[in-house]
């Protein structure tokens, strides 16, 4: 038989908790795929986190380990916490010794650090991603050991120790970068001279966001120039609606003003806008700033180590979005925002170019390339 059998090559990916940290993982899991077909992947997450139910239903083979965080201070849980991640270290060193993999790949959360721990120990090439500008505690511990780092916000290079550091981006969904204005408009029957208002209060919802929004949308109502997209999430759409009917909106008969209590066509949104309003996590900026749009930012308060309010400090910086904490929403603040902004058409140009200039549209291509270049240089 002619010519060279090409080695099947394996990774481990593994990230959790919260979507944050799973949705980049299984990005890099596809692109991984694509870049060498026939590629097995095996997710390792924890015994708790919502990888248990997003990673099988994207197709993964999921196992799992033992892992806690640990609290502020000296208390028994931590000592429990210790014990799991002690325990899950050895479940990570079993799985990895009998995988063999090619390459592990961390995004952050407690139960990458057992696993990629382990990578390290084992001499397996070990990378690990960062999605914020506020890195978490996992990737500082991890980020001196791995083969390299690979960061969405350059700001977070100033918090981590590390002998590699990339700044790749957070892979974008393809949907996201290939929707066209018209069609987005098409979807949602909106008139194509219309300035769009984007409103997205996150999976968690955003209270004070939805509330503060009544009366704009109010001001707004029956102005066919001004169209509003506003999604509650799922929670907290029956109580907005009340405070929308409260303000004496009809939304039956209002044509430009929609409520939504999810949206899975984000991507025709974000193309038929022109501003939008919403929280700061780094999947939804990496989905703004390569599409260049607008902003005001509503960091969500409780984030670990206020990760979302430096998110979008970092935009901020750049002249890309505007910045209201959650403590300081108010409905004249941000109406007088959002006309001023509607207004002043140049200034909102100038903060969409500016977004654009912070998009990393090729995130995932940079990602996979670090990928493959750590590889090498472990043979």
């Amino acid at each position: 038989m002619g010519g060279l059998i090409r080695k099947k090559r394996k990774f481990v990916l593994t990230g959790g908790g919260t979507g944050g940290h799973i949705y980049p993982a299984l990005a890099i899991a596809r692109g991984l795929q694509e870049r060498f077909p026939g590629c097995s992947i095996e997710y390792i997450g924890g015994k708790r986190g919502l990888e248990n139910t997003i990673v099988p239903r994207e197709g993964f083979p999921l196992k799992t380990v033992h892992c806690r965080g640990l609290e502020r201070g000296l208390s028994l849980k931590n000592l429990a916490a210790i014990g799991d991640t002690g325990r899950g270290l050895l479940e990570a060193l079993f799985f990895l010794r009998r995988l063999k993999p090619d390459a592990v790949i961390g995004t952050g959360g407690f139960v990458a650090f057992p696993v990629v721990m382990a990578a390290t120990l084992l001499g397996i090439p070990t990378l690990i991603h960062e999605q914020n500008a506020y890195p978490g505690v996992t990737n500082r511990i991890l980020a001196p050991r791995v083969g390299s780092v690979m960061l969405t916000f350059p700001e977070a290079q100033k918090r981590l120790k590390a002998n590699d550091i990339i700044v790749t981006g957070l892979p974008v969904r393809p949907n996201i970068l290939s929707a066209r204005r018209e069609e987005g408009r098409k979807f949602f029957q909106i008139p194509l001279e219309a300035q769009v208002l984007l409103v997205v209060g996150g999976s968690r919802g955003a209270k004070r966001l939805n509330e503060a929004m009544a009366p704009l949308a109010r001001n707004l109502a029956g102005q066919d120039r001004y169209q509003v997209l506003h999604v509650t999430g799922e929670s907290n759409y029956d109580e907005t609606r009340r405070l929308y009917e409260d303000a004496g909106i009809a939304l039956e008969k209002c044509g430009n003003i929609k409520l939504l209590p999810y949206l899975d066509r984000m991507d025709y949104a974000l193309a038929a806008s022109d501003l939008c309003v919403g929280r700061a996590g780094a999947a939804f900026i990496s989905e703004i700033t390569a599409r260049g749009l607008a902003s005001i930012l509503i960091p969500y308060p409780y984030a670990a180590e206020n990760h979302q309010e430096a998110n979008a400090r970092s935009l901020e910086s750049i002249g890309a979005t505007k910045v209201i904490l959650d403590r300081e929403v108010t409905s004249e603040q941000l109406q007088e925002m959002v006309l001023h902004l509607f207004s002043h058409r140049q200034q909102l140009e100038a903060m969409a170019q500016a977004a654009r200039s912070a998009g990393r549209p090729e995130a995932l291509a940079h990602i996979l390339s670090e990928i493959e270049r750590v590889m090498k240089s472990r043979h």
